[in-house]
């Protein structure tokens, strides 16, 4: 068997607050260019989180970098494949929000922000990822999932 990416639980809660706090302010400011411009940008994070994998992305940058040093290392790590996918599905409501904002269907762009920014909620204050939960609901049933890439099989963050 191949060795899945491990990575450090706390980088991924970083990354949920940092969301949080780009999805609140979108709520906050909609409509308008703002924050369609930073929920545009939330897009382009998540694509990379899921397109590339958590651990190219720029939160997982600054976390490594500013953030883990001072906390020490990790107690326990998790399989990078199930955030992977929780990116993918932020992605999917971002980019939802991000169109009915663009066309004018307000009430579309807030109700997805607004639940995308739960889940973020959720991950930053609990550690709870939905998107893991259901990625690994569809492991479970067989069903096809974003994986981790080969790049990131033998690195420990």
């Amino acid at each position: 068997p191949t060795m899945r990416s491990q990575i450090d639980p706390r980088g991924q809660r970083f990354a949920a607050a940092v969301t949080t706090v780009i999805l609140a302010a979108v709520l906050l400011l909609a409509p308008g260019a703002l924050a369609t411009s930073l929920l545009a940008a939330q897009v382009v994070l998540f694509a990379i989180g899921a397109g590339l994998g958590v651990r190219q992305t720029p939160h997982a940058w600054v976390f490594q970098t500013l953030i883990r040093p001072t906390l020490g290392a990790p107690t326990e790590l998790e399989d990078a494949a199930p955030p992977r996918f929780a990116q993918a599905v932020g992605l999917a409501f971002a980019t939802v929000a991000l169109v009915g904002f663009l066309v004018g269907a307000t009430t579309v762009g807030l109700v997805a922000t607004g639940l995308a920014l739960v889940a973020a909620v959720l991950n930053a204050a609990f550690g709870l990822c939905l998107g893991c939960e259901l990625y690994l609901i569809l492991t479970r049933l067989n069903l096809p999932t974003i994986t981790a890439d080969p790049q990131e099989k033998t690195h420990v963050s």
